[in-house]
Order: structure tokens, then sequence, then C-alpha cells
């Protein structure tokens, strides 16, 4: 696709065979109280037509500050391009006022964040904010924009579009939201898309369709990509060449085979060593303890109130009939696709959501404890959520957030309390001089030992791990794991591992439970689930995983034909039974 030269940018048409985006030697700076101090460095690179160019590396190494930088979006003062140019067109666009770059932003060169909830106006309608995007660009009427974006709806597959329209973000869903993002970047066919981690965030099946879509959509309009990410998996299977960057500096750039087969520099070797990769678990005796936390029939529902008196009417059926048991040292595996279930079970167990059916932990049931024995039971059951930064409170030093388990639970003097927070912060993997350090002086990773420590302290016989690695880098990702294996391997400790990274999953379990809207479709060791699938939707989850291997080749997506059953119910219907049945051609059919 050629840009057309009336377009409200003013930038001409971009000859054929020449780079559509071209950075030269650019540096990006943060204004210091010791002066300037440079967050990317001396960085080039040039986009084709219809290339898919990956940036990659960890938190920090400057991805996303460049991917700002081309888009005019460095917050200032603060942040600004101090040396180099970004050319478009053969426009800097570093020079460029910021009208004539407001015009060029959005239908030249568009750009899809990491979440699109803090991207979508709230208060906005789906539809309302893809007509204000065309509008702005476009000197088209109301009704047109709106068939324009109920268009772009359709063309990135979101089920039911004219009813999206009208929606407001809280009422899609993660995946949903994504494609919503990715219509209105593509709503005006833009030359340049920068996808800044369009899918860490993603369940394997959405993320196996947005990248579909990413694909399908730069082969019908000739789309230039940038694709910053960390994850080494969709680095293989989408781009053409990457980027690797490091503390703000290219260390490395490469066609993507010759990158995977033959990486030149240290970093990333390292980088690529550290990506979980199914298949390379090492094998493990099977686990025989005790239980320490066993489930029979458990079921909870969410009412929804309704009316000019609040009455129940309908209930969500978040969990259906769970049955399930995990033994001390055991690693057990939750998986499936955001809403299954997962994390509602996670808080059954812990008594923060009530539920029908037995839960007991350590031999000792839930049902009918009252405040004080729930207090003492949680002793011998801690959390580790996804988001340690949310899950620290940010007022506290790392000592005081250690420790603070115990103060609850009066174990100790405060000596012997400080005690115990120096030796698990050695365990961790940190020193004893950061406790008195807060959370934001600390990396994510750093920040998620800490969160590790603060479970250890009250020594539990279960940890539940809600998605507790997956917004980490991979390298910052394989050495939590590593940890998490060796605090197992010497206290003995049993994890609830809940995540929707299978490759991860099938490094780090014992046991796998597969859920589905609310029930759990497949159980078994982690050979069985992964070698010897049983189940059409675990065959669907395990071939959607990214492999890091360019030469790879994908079997065919398997779909869900029609819509996903709803698991909103009226009050009295009885337990919601869904089974997914295979129609043949890649596709399942949901039906309950």
């Amino acid at each position: 696709m050629s840009a057309v030269a009336d377009r409200p940018s003013g930038i001409h048409k971009i000859p054929d065979g020449a780079p559509i985006l071209s950075v030269q030697n650019l540096t990006v700076s943060v204004r210091t109280e010791a002066g300037l101090k440079p967050l990317v460095r001396d960085l080039s690179f040039d986009l084709g037509r219809g290339e898919t160019l990956a940036i990659a590396g960890e938190s920090g190494s400057g991805k996303s500050i460049t991917s700002l930088a081309v888009m005019g979006l460095l917050p200032p003062p603060a942040v600004r391009v101090t040396g180099g140019a970004i050319r478009f067109g053969g426009t800097d666009l570093t020079r460029l006022p910021e009208a004539r770059m407001r015009a060029l932003r959005g239908d030249r060169i568009a750009m899809i964040f990491q979440e699109p909830m803090t991207s979508l106006n709230p208060v906005m309608t789906v539809g309302d904010q893809l007509t204000e995007a065309i509008r702005a660009h476009a000197p088209v009427s109301r009704k047109d924009a709106r068939a324009r974006a109920l268009e772009a709806l359709k063309a990135v597959r979101l089920s039911q579009p004219e009813q999206r329209l009208d929606q407001f973000p809280h009422e899609l869903s993660g995946g949903m939201r994504q494609r919503v993002m990715i219509a209105m970047a593509l709503a005006l066919k833009p030359e340049v898309l920068i996808a800044d981690e369009p899918t860490t965030a993603l369940d394997v099946t959405v993320q196996r369709e947005v990248l579909d879509l990413l694909r399908d959509l730069q082969r019908d309009l000739g789309t230039a990509i940038i694709l910053i990410t960390h994850d080494m998996g969709v680095v293989a299977e989408m781009a053409d060449r990457v980027i690797v960057m490091r503390q703000g500096e290219a260390v490395e750039e490469a066609a993507t085979g010759d990158l995977f087969a033959r990486p030149a520099m240290p970093y990333t070797r390292d980088l690529l060593a550290a990506v979980p990769r199914m298949g390379a678990g090492a094998a493990r005796p099977p686990v025989t303890g005790e239980p320490v936390a066993r489930l029979d029939d458990v079921v909870v529902r969410f009412p929804i109130r309704e009316g000019v008196f609040s009455a129940v009417r309908r209930q969500v059926h978040a969990v259906e009939h769970v049955s399930l048991q995990i033994r001390r040292g055991e690693t057990f595996a939750l998986v499936g696709e955001s809403g299954c279930g997962k994390s509602t079970v996670a808080r059954a167990m812990v008594g923060l959501v009530p539920h029908q059916g037995r839960i007991e932990i350590a031999g000792q049931p839930l049902e009918g404890l009252g405040r004080a024995g729930l207090k003492a039971l949680r002793r011998r059951i801690q959390m580790v959520f996804q988001d340690p930064m949310a899950a620290l409170d940010p007022r506290m030093t790392v000592s005081d957030l250690i420790t603070e388990p115990l103060v609850i639970h009066r174990i100790g003097t405060p000596a012997e309390r400080e005690a115990r927070a120096v030796d698990l912060m050695q365990k961790v993997g940190l020193s004893a001089d950061q406790l008195r350090r807060y959370p934001h002086e600390f990396s994510g990773g750093q920040r998620q030992r800490i969160c590790i420590a603060r479970a250890l302290a009250l020594k539990p016989d279960l940890i539940i791990a809600d998605e507790s690695v997956s917004a980490l880098d991979v390298s910052v990702q394989a050495r939590v794991l590593d940890l998490l294996r060796a605090l197992q391997t010497e206290f003995g400790i049993a994890f609830l591992f809940i995540s929707h990274d299978m490759a991860v999953v099938e490094n780090i379990s014992d046991r796998v439970a597969v859920m589905y809207l609310g029930q759990i479709v497949e159980t078994g060791t982690r050979a069985q689930v992964f070698g010897n699938p049983q189940h059409s939707y675990t065959r669907r989850l395990i071939e959607a995983v990214p492999v890091p291997d360019p030469a790879h080749v994908r079997p065919p997506t398997v779909r869900l034909a029609g819509d996903v059953p709803s698991p909103v119910h009226k009050v009295g219907d009885g337990p919601a039974r869904v089974r997914l049945v295979d129609v043949g051609e890649g596709h399942l059919v949901a039906e309950g």
C-alpha cells in the first residue's frame, strides 16, 4: 500500500523501494539533577515496506522509548530526543511541529499499546472512540465514520461487531479490547504499525489469533510493522529481522533465521537460552506425599442483581464442580484462558470468596471456620500475585513488608523477625542491606523475589503463584522459576501454579489440570497432558504456543466456531455443562 500525497500530514508519497522509516543515530535522554542521562544511544535502522522488524530485549533496554520517540510521544520536558533523526518520507519527525505530527500520528504511523484498558477511554463506547479517531484524520460524516468503524471491527474478526460498537471497554475481554486497539490503529490503513508488547498479557490462544490477524492484515495492506517484545517465540514466528537491545543500545541486528541459528553476541545467546521451550522440562519422579490441599465438588457462583429491588435473578457460574488435590512438595499447575475460573479457585482456597463443596487445607476444612479460624489457617497457605508492585505497599520498607505477616500472627520478637527477614532475603537472592529500601527502588524481578520472601515468612505448606512470572522478562522469569524450584526442594512446599503460559507450565509442573468455562476438562501428569493430550481444548492450547524457532512449521490453528456459551445462567438452573465438539477442518464448537 502506498500513501496518497494529499493526506493531512503533508508528507509526500514515499517512493517504491525506499525505506518507509529510517532511524539514524537516535539518542533519547532524560533530564536528571546530574544532567542529561541517555536512555537510547546512537540507534540506527531502516524499515522496509511490508517488513516486520522486531526490537527485542529485557525491560529497560530502550525498546518502548524508541517507539515513543518515533510516535512523538516522549513525555516533555523530562525526556526528549537529543541526537540523530527519524525520517519518514524524507521528513525528520524529530523536527516536525506538533500540529503536523498530530496529523501524521494515527493516520500514516499508528501504534498498538501493551495494555488496551489504559489506552481506551473507559467512559466512551467502542464505536465513539473509533469514529473519533477516523474523523480526526478523514473529512467524513459521523454516519460514514461509524460505517468505517464497523468495517474495521469486522476486519479484526471481532464477534458481534454491531453490538460491540455500543459497548464500553470494561464490557469486553482482554482479547476483544486488543482487537479494538488493532482496529483503531488500522482503520486509516497506516503505512507503519508499531506494536508494543501487543500479546504479552494475552492467553496463548488469543495471542495466536492476534498474531494471525496482524500477519493477515499486513499481507492485505502492505503495512510495515515494528514489533516490540521480549517474547522470543513471537519474534521467531513474526519477524523478518531482529534488533536486540540492551541498556539503550543495539547489541546485535540480523535476519531472524540467522540470529536464532548463529547469535553473535553473548547477551543474545543468554537471552535465547532463557526462553522456556516445550519439551525441555527435566524429568522428575512422581510426588507421593500426603495432600496439603483437597477440593471436592467446589462450586463458586456470583449473583447478578437486577431491577428496582436489586433482585438476584441470574448468576455467573465461575467455578463448576471442581475437584483436585495437591500433594506436599508438588507443583500442581492450573491452566486455561482468562475467565475460565483459575484465580477464582485460588481465592476460594484462601477463603476470599464463598463457595459450595468442600475445601481442605492441611487436613482442615474451610467450611464453618470463623474469622479467627480462617486467620489461623492462612498461615498454612500464601499467595504470590502477578503484579508485585500492586501487591507491595509502597509506603513500607522491605523489612516491614516481609515481617508484617509475623507481626499479624504474633510470631517472634522484633529481633527474631528481623533475623528472619535477613535470612529470607538471602534465600531469594537479595542482600540484607536492601531491607531498608522501598519497593520502587527495585526492578520487577527483584520485587517478585520480595513477594516470594514475604510468602515464605510464615513457613506455609502451600504457595499459590497466580500468574507470578507472566509479566517478567524471559531471563528474569528463568531466575525466578529456578528460585521456586530450589525453595521447594529445601522446604518441601507445594505450589499451585496458575498460568496461561503453557511453555512455562510444561517446564515447572508435576501435574496439570486444564480449565475451560469453570470446569476441569483434563487432569494428568505433565507427561500425560503435554505428551498425549486427550481433550481437544488442551490440544488447542498446546498448538497455540509460540515456538522460538523460525524453521518451525506450526500446524493450522484450531479455532472455536460460533460463540462461546455464556457463563451467566438463571438462578435455579442446574450446573453448566459445556463440552467442545470437534467438527473438523480445525474448528471446535462449544455446546452448553
